[in-house]
């Protein structure tokens, strides 16, 4: 369908596209969950940011397995190497949900949550990380990414910060993951993804200098793309006239402005993009 009329695929919902993948029950290591991450790997970001909301809006058996497998996505967005999880834990197995790595070799423990209103085990989450240290599967300063899908996190975020999993263990919404991919694709600057790559990984807040920093880089790299694409490139009137000439297609202003908004917003406002602590920097 994909390859014939991906429009077809587009008017899907989630559901109906589980239904074409495999038995059509997500399981770990069935063909359903083979097809649907493939699927996953050539959809179009607007698509995952859809099946995102339905994961949380909707009421449906794999609603949490697909909100695990669209985040893992996120992260090959964001240009780190992917190692998907378990759906449900196994004996004698370690239970992430998803195991991030970038181009430094740092690695991220994921671990996706539908809600905070349950509360989390962190040692639990933190033994994950420590078996995945004893076993050399990732380095010592490996560290633990929470991403909840609701926007509420503030009793997530309160019972981090009174815990010795502090320094270690960061939280992230869903939504605000989904924008750092859209920023990511709109500003298509290597820099841009390193700086990324660093607001997800725990780092001393008590001096704001490096967020400030981080929060003005990619804004400004945010701003550059603005700028080159409202440069007009000068060709002869004659074969505009013509037809000869096809009109670029630019980046609507508010669009990369409203990403420049949200970025800021989320840094200075909801504090858990960065470091899980709730107030304005």
């Amino acid at each position: 369908m994909l390859k014939t009329d991906p429009t077809q695929v587009d008017g899907l919902s989630i559901e109906q596209v589980l239904a074409l993948c495999g038995s059509g029950k997500l399981t770990d290591n069935s063909q359903t969950s083979i097809d649907f991450r493939e699927y996953l790997r050539v959809a179009k970001s607007d698509r995952l940011i859809k099946y995102l909301q339905s994961s949380l809006t909707e009421k449906f058996d794999a609603a949490p397995l697909v909100l695990q497998d669209v985040v893992n996505e996120f992260g090959r967005r964001l240009d780190y190497v992917v190692e998907n999880g378990l759906y449900r834990g196994k004996v004698n197995a370690i239970g992430f949900d998803g195991l991030w790595t970038d181009s430094d070799g740092r690695s991220i423990i994921l671990e996706v949550k539908t809600t905070d209103t349950y509360r989390i085990n962190l040692d639990t989450i933190a033994g994950y990380r420590d078996a995945l240290v004893t076993s050399d599967k990732v380095p010592k300063d490996s560290s633990v990414l929470i991403v909840v899908g609701r926007q509420d996190t503030g009793d997530l975020e309160a019972q981090v910060r009174g815990s010795k999993h502090a320094w270690t263990i960061r939280i992230i919404s869903a939504d605000a993951l989904s924008k750092l991919v859209v920023l990511k694709e709109n500003t298509q600057q290597a820099d841009s993804v390193k700086r990324i790559h660093e607001v997800l990984i725990p780092f001393e807040y008590t001096r704001l200098d490096r967020i400030i920093d981080i929060a003005f880089a990619v804004t400004e790299d945010a701003k550059a793309v603005l700028q080159e694409e409202q440069t007009e490139i000068p060709v002869d009137s004659s074969l505009e006239s013509n037809g000869s000439v096809t009109k670029q297609q630019h980046t609507s202003p508010e669009i990369i402005a409203e990403l420049r908004a949200s970025i800021v917003a989320a840094l200075g406002e909801d504090g858990v993009l960065c470091f899980g602590v709730r107030g304005k920097l």
